[in-house]
């Protein structure tokens, strides 16, 4: 098991919305789908879009500069599964939420 780190409180994520969180040189986009709380790199792999930053459709982002799309629950790309961002286990705890690193 990797280390835990507070990343945001709950309420801090609007649903069916995502955040960029940046720690140290980590960025992570952290999105709220129906209430479930998922996390990957937030780097498009595309040409560097902040996936964090884009617009979520149920469970898929949308990077704002290129129109890529990425399933936020497994980190694929929508078009070549192949293409794949690294994913982040998320923890709540209390309403505290907690990304393993």
């Amino acid at each position: 098991m990797g280390r835990l780190v507070k990343v945001a409180k709950v309420g801090d994520i609007a649903i069916n919305a995502g955040k960029v969180i940046e720690f140290g040189e980590e960025a992570i986009a952290l999105f709220n789908v129906n209430g479930e709380f998922y996390a990957i790199n937030n780097t498009c792999l595309h040409r560097g879009g902040p996936l964090g930053e884009g617009e979520l459709n149920g469970k898929i982002v949308t990077c704002p500069w290129h129109g890529w799309e990425y399933d936020v629950t497994t980190g694929e790309n929508v078009y070549d599964p192949k293409l794949k961002v690294k994913t982040y286990k998320v923890l709540i705890q209390g309403s505290d939420i907690f990304i393993e690193i």
